[in-house]
């Protein structure tokens, strides 16, 4: 018999998540009612890695040796993986905070942007070993959130002046660094979804 016990409250950003924390009947103990508890979620499911953000700060606020990044995610590649296994090496501990759809379309990235919807994209995140908390945040920038959560390393992918990024000031107000990693040649979301419209397009109508 499968072991039951009350599943961590992880309070996901996305209302679509809670369905996938079911709950079941534990079989009682003889002269004992029945308790509605949360299946025990295995160690090697991504759900246990994500978290509202309330969670994300009473855990991880303040606490040295934290890095965070941010980011869309979309179609998540190789140079995405990469970029946040380097960045897990900055620190103890990687959260990665994913842009909400609404606050993704805010970027401009594209009229069919994200392709894929926001707990679909942090549920990809946090399947990776290299990242430890993920977390949906709905504002155009970090910002907030790098307030509450005061990490260690602030990370950014690509060619960012990170001076004149206002998230840098702010992490280094604190005694924070901020990095910029670059990002792997040959290896973005642009470039994979015009190659995939190109495939679509060489595609005969009545192919199966």
């Amino acid at each position: 018999m499968r072991r039951l016990m009350p599943a961590a409250h992880t309070g996901f950003e996305t209302a679509a998540f809670a369905g996938l924390r079911r709950q079941t009947q534990a079989w009682p103990l003889p002269g004992t009612a029945p308790v509605t508890v949360g299946l025990l979620m295995n160690r090697f499911d991504p759900l246990r890695k994500m978290m509202h953000v309330d969670e994300a700060v009473a855990r991880f606020a303040s606490q040295p040796g934290t890095v965070f990044t941010n980011g869309v995610f979309d179609l998540l590649h190789r140079g995405h993986i990469a970029y946040l296994a380097e960045a897990r090496q900055l620190g103890d501990r990687l959260i990665v905070a994913i842009n909400s759809d609404a606050s993704a379309r805010i970027l401009d990235k594209g009229p069919d942007r994200p392709m894929n919807r926001e707990g679909d994209r942090a549920f990809q995140v946090a399947a990776l070993e290299s990242v430890d908390a993920v977390v949906i945040f709905n504002e155009p920038t970090p910002i907030a959130l790098l307030s509450r959560l005061r990490p260690s390393v602030y990370v950014k992918g690509g060619d960012y002046d990170m001076s004149k990024l206002a998230e840098s000031a702010l992490v280094r107000s604190w005694g924070g660094h901020a990095v910029a990693l670059p990002f792997v040649d040959g290896f973005s979301t642009t470039s994979l979804m015009d190659r995939i419209r190109a495939t679509t397009r060489l595609v005969p109508a009545d192919a199966s």
